[in-house]
C-alpha cells in the first residue's frame, strides 16, 4: 500500500491523531506484552489468542471491536 496523498495541514493532523492512540493505556500494554513474549520471525503476539502467530495472519483478523480489550480489563 503506497503513501497516503495528504495535504500538510491534514498530514499534520494525522499524524498527531495516531501519535495519541499509539500513547494510549491500551497501546502501551499491547507493546509491552508484545516485547515481553519475544516471538520469532514474521510472527506477531495475539492478545487474543495469547500466543504467538503469523504476522500476517495477525493483522487481518484484528478488529475494532474491543472484545479483547475487555478480556484484558482495559
Amino acid at each position: 500500500m503506497g503513501k497516503q496523498k495528504l495535504s500538510a495541514k491534514a498530514a499534520a493532523a494525522k499524524k498527531a491523531r495516531d501519535l495519541r492512540y499509539a500513547k494510549t493505556e491500551w497501546r502501551k500494554y499491547c507493546k509491552r506484552t508484545a516485547q515481553a513474549k519475544k516471538c520469532g520471525k514474521g510472527k506477531d503476539f495475539d492478545h487474543a489468542s495469547g500466543k504467538c502467530i503469523s504476522a500476517k495472519k495477525n493483522r487481518a483478523k484484528n478488529s475494532r471491536s474491543g472484545a479483547v480489550r475487555r478480556r484484558y480489563g482495559m
